[in-house]
């Protein structure tokens, strides 16, 4: 069994047992949490589709820790015109085990 769900303006398809990293949620390390934005649930050749969510549908995952993700670096510049300008960011991510999918 798989389900697509939403979490942080993204999509990403989990299956039992499957560690991800999502945008940061703010839960304590070894929670577990219940993610009921559910957008499709498979099981086989049986397909549910939600508009836009599944009714009843939950996947249930433990919180395994909080991090960050290597620095990317962004560089503007015009040539001959003396202008460069460089930024670093960091994005804060969850990671996530999934432990459960329930169909609604």
């Amino acid at each position: 069994m798989y389900a697509v769900i939403a979490s942080g303006g993204k999509q990403y398809r989990v299956e039992q047992g499957d560690r991800l990293r999502v945008e940061r949620l703010d839960a304590e390390e070894g929670a577990e949490i219940e993610l009921d934005r559910v957008l499709l649930v498979g099981d086989g050749d049986q397909v549910t589709v939600g508009t836009p969510v599944v009714e009843g549908s939950k996947v249930a995952a433990t919180v395994k820790g909080h991090g960050r993700h290597r620095k990317i670096r962004v560089v503007k510049f015009k040539r001959r015109k003396n202008y460069l300008r460089r930024h670093g960011h960091r994005q804060s991510f969850t990671e996530l085990e999934i432990k459960s999918i329930t169909a609604g």
